[in-house]
């Protein structure tokens, strides 16, 4: 009697544990596909952003990319990329190379947009020499100071600082000095998430 009554506990307890191991895979499946479609539906609004500067309406494009800006804790690169293009029409030069120098920094001229976002930077940067009235335009821009930026799959970056040689070079009167990178840590990269530290101005150098 009691090996029974045993049996039926452990065939009971074997069948709520694959109950409950089955449900946690259903809701990890779950969240798995949810997040696949959350990334479709902005792929897709990316992709009308693109269609938007094709046909020269830059201002609805960036409209369309504040509204986006509004749904993501991370910036797409190529996102960077059409919001530094859409500014450099709209005449916000210091926006335009601002989000320009990210797409930059990500992507290096390796990226699908590298070669036109060097291009486009170089004009906005000569805009930004001419222009007189930024600081009055400043506060209807937007920085992205104010967003984390996505480092794409590797979740790393050159660093900004030392250019990934992991020595600071400073000129002086009696010739070059040197100096260990304090923010790579000895690895001429930053993960995402110091590289966002750094581009707010929170990251700390270690000591050397």
């Amino acid at each position: 009697m009691r090996k029974s009554l045993y049996l039926i506990f452990l065939l009971f307890f074997s069948v709520a544990s694959y109950a409950q191991v089955n449900e946690q895979e259903k809701l990890r499946q779950l969240e798995i596909q949810r997040q696949a479609d959350k990334q479709r539906a902005i792929d897709r609004q990316i992709d009308s952003v693109a269609q938007l500067i094709e046909i020269e309406q830059y201002q609805a494009a960036e409209d369309k990319i504040i509204a986006i800006l509004k749904t993501v804790r991370s910036v797409p690169s190529d996102l960077t990329f059409f919001l530094g293009k859409t500014s450099f029409h709209l005449f916000k030069y210091k926006q335009s190379v601002d989000w320009l120098n990210k797409y930059i920094q990500l992507k290096g001229t390796n990226g699908q947009y590298s070669e036109e976002a060097i291009s486009i930077k170089g004009k906005a940067e000569v805009g930004l020499l001419k222009e007189r009235e930024i600081e009055s335009q400043a506060a209807a821009q937007v920085f992205s100071k104010d967003f984390d930026i996505d480092c794409g799959p590797t979740g790393k970056v050159v660093c900004p600082v030392c250019r990934g040689s992991q020595v600071i070079i400073k000129k002086g009167y009696f010739g070059n000095t040197y100096k260990t990178c304090g923010y790579c840590n000895h690895t001429g990269t930053l993960s995402c998430e110091d590289y966002n530290k750094l581009l707010k101005g929170t990251l700390q150098p270690s000591a050397n």
